[in-house]
């Protein structure tokens, strides 16, 4: 009902690009999530510095101190930035509402009405498993953080990592030859990358499957 206004709602958004003849079209599909950026437009215009970076270089989002002004959307060139016009939690709110609560993720803040919300690749989980690290005396291993998106997608199509470590999966796909950033001509320095999808478009190929 929002989307329909108008109005942007995504977490994560699947963009569609379509490619060839408009009788036979052929569509590729890029998930559109925060990107993390090193000099990020959001953090640069926020009153109250409710959006800011972390040591680990993620662009963070403190609900409790947001207060809605949605500069950070609308300087965000990739429109990932979801605002709550209306209180969605009220109903969890309520006297009798104990059963309603359980179903709410207790690791997550509640955001309330006029907040701005976006994707922090689920930085409950990576305390989560920093913690068990520090008790066993170790640096997190590659694979320790799966974010939710890269757990419920059935391609693993996602790769979530350590892109300081020489030596994990994501730091050598990102080095690949076959990756790169979203608008990187805007020098926000996105540390989501993504791979080319490498097709055969020699006709002969097609001919031979059928």
């Amino acid at each position: 009902e929002q989307v329909l206004r108008g109005r942007e709602m995504h977490w994560i958004r699947i963009d569609r690009y379509v490619m060839g003849d408009d009788a036979a079209p052929r569509y590729r599909f890029q998930p559109m999530t925060c990107q993390h950026c090193e000099s990020a437009p959001c953090e640069q215009v926020c009153p109250v510095g409710a959006t800011m970076h972390s040591a680990e270089g993620l662009n963070d989002m403190v609900y409790n101190r947001c207060i809605g002004t949605r500069y950070c959307a609308d300087n965000c060139p990739f429109k990932v930035r979801r605002f709550n016009y209306f209180n969605f939690n009220k109903s969890i709110q309520a006297d009798g509402a104990e059963v309603q609560r359980m179903r709410i993720n207790p690791e997550v803040t509640v955001r309330h009405r006029g907040v701005m919300e976006k994707c922090t690749f689920c930085v409950q989980r990576i305390q989560a498993a920093k913690i068990p690290a520090k008790n066993a005396g170790r640096k997190l291993a590659d694979g320790d953080v799966v974010p939710a998106c890269a757990q419920t997608c059935p391609t693993q199509a996602i790769t979530f990592g350590d892109l300081a470590d020489p030596g994990s999966r994501i730091a050598r796909l990102a080095k690949g030859g076959r990756a790169y950033t979203m608008l990187d001509e805007l020098n926000i320095g996105s540390r989501t990358a993504y791979l080319a999808k490498v097709t055969n478009t020699n006709p002969a190929a097609e001919v031979h499957h059928g």
